[in-house]
């Protein structure tokens, strides 16, 4: 899926910026890595089982963190439209 380094980068950065402030010490792949796989989740409809299955990681854990940065994506949205 064609996805632009700065889409990448801007959710690695929002879910960095979130794992600092919860004082996560670490997760089971990179913050950037992490913000692949959730497009591919939310923009083909990708099985979750395939995605955890290439990735090592439980289907629980992709719908943790495309939950998590739909939420982080929402608060910032909402802080914009803040007046």
């Amino acid at each position: 899926m064609p996805l632009s380094t700065r889409t990448v980068n801007h959710l690695a950065d929002l879910l960095r910026r979130y794992l600092k402030v919860i004082r996560s010490r670490r997760r089971i792949l990179l913050p950037g890595k992490i913000a692949v796989i959730v497009p591919a989740v939310l923009r083909h409809d990708q099985r979750l089982a395939d995605l955890a299955g290439g990735n090592n990681v439980s289907e629980s854990t992709i719908r943790r963190w495309r939950d998590e940065l739909i939420t982080l994506l929402a608060a910032q949205a909402h802080a914009w439209t803040a007046p």
